[in-house]
């Protein structure tokens, strides 16, 4: 399972023109999924996230988390998260899993978060999405479970 968490002061996803997550204070999400990812590592990301530290304290320190802040989250399915490029010109995709695996993984993390006291939306998994979002800081993590 892979991730890359973006701290966001605003975020949304659309899907054919029509907006289908908005958030302010959070954070996006976009999270890829192996063949070999089960509930647990999800359980594991879903922990690591709510508690992590990446917003800033009334003094300009990251001591503060999305729970802190009362910050929602995005997450959007990224496949391509996965990509191979060590051959070739055209990105390989064979490392990300099968929709039927994904799925199911993806819409069980964006509980947890919500479970965990994390407000979160999701994208429309397959969709062709128009992500958007003005990154914080700018602040960027990826995590790999």
């Amino acid at each position: 399972m892979k991730a890359v968490i973006q701290r966001v002061s605003e975020g949304y996803v659309r899907v054919e023109g029509k907006t289908v997550a908005q958030i302010g204070i959070g954070l996006m999400i976009l999270l890829g999924i192996a063949p070999e990812d089960t509930l647990s590592e999800a359980e594991q990301l879903a922990d690591k996230l709510v508690h992590l530290r990446i917003f800033e304290d009334p003094e300009g320190k990251m001591n503060r988390s999305v729970l802190d802040v009362a910050g929602e989250a995005i997450v959007v399915s990224q496949f391509t998260l996965y990509a191979d490029t060590r051959k070739g010109r055209r990105p390989s995709f064979v490392g990300a899993a099968s929709p039927e695996i994904a799925e199911p993984l993806v819409n069980a993390f964006a509980e947890m978060l919500a479970v965990r006291g994390v407000p979160a939306q999701k994208g429309v998994f397959g969709a062709h999405m128009a992500v958007g979002l003005v990154n914080d800081g700018p602040v960027t993590i990826v995590m790999t479970y």
